[in-house]
């Protein structure tokens, strides 16, 4: 599980569905797959998104065992109805998890699939892979297309240090922040977001 791998299934899938150039939105591991979807083959993408995070090293690491470690130990009934599960579910992960936006993040990754609930996430190889998602590639030649980075103002994940990275390999982009939001820029404000993602792509 790694960047590289992560976009080159991306491309195949623009190719399967015969998109030759798009434009691409990624959060946080998601960000990183898209910026190095961009810097590979930057003529598959005409402008880039990148939400709450940067092309250096990412921070808060130390938690991310723990949410792993917890969504491991989670028990739900594949007798219970989804909402029921998510429920029990959520107040398994409380005692470890304390912010209730990441909380109800994970638990949009609890699925019924085969008469059973199962993470959505390969936790194996998230876990598996942990300290190669939390770097990103190599690369010398920079993605000119126009791109904006959008972070949470309350999130640490775009900072001041990470600026001159973001603009050596994306000369051509901007840097803005939604106030009041964490990590979870889109699922704690929507509006904000999308507001700001019609603004970039209708002025760049």
């Amino acid at each position: 599980m790694t960047y590289e791998a992560m976009s080159r299934d991306l491309q195949n899938l623009l190719h399967k569905l015969e998109l030759p150039k798009c434009i691409l939105i990624g959060h946080s591991m998601g960000g990183k797959t898209a910026m190095t979807m961009a810097l590979h083959w930057p003529g598959m993408v005409e402008k880039l998104v990148v939400v709450d995070i940067s092309p250096n090293r990412s921070v808060s690491s130390r938690v991310f065992p723990d949410y792993f470690a917890a969504m491991k130990a989670v028990t739900v009934d594949a007798d219970w109805s989804r909402s029921t599960a998510r429920n029990r579910a959520e107040q398994q992960l409380r005692p470890f998890i304390e912010d209730a936006h990441t909380r109800w993040f994970i638990l949009s990754n609890l699925v019924e699939r085969n008469g059973r609930y199962v993470w959505r996430v390969n936790i194996e190889a998230v876990t598996n892979n942990m300290e190669h998602l939390l770097g990103f590639p190599e690369f010398n030649t920079p993605f000119t297309a126009p791109t904006i980075f959008l972070g949470g103002a309350n999130s640490p994940y775009i900072s001041p240090k990470d600026y001159p990275e973001i603009k050596r390999l994306f000369p051509n982009s901007i840097i803005q922040h939604v106030p009041e939001a964490g990590h979870w820029v889109h699922a704690e404000k929507p509006h904000d977001f999308i507001n700001a993602i019609c603004a970039f792509l209708e002025t760049s």
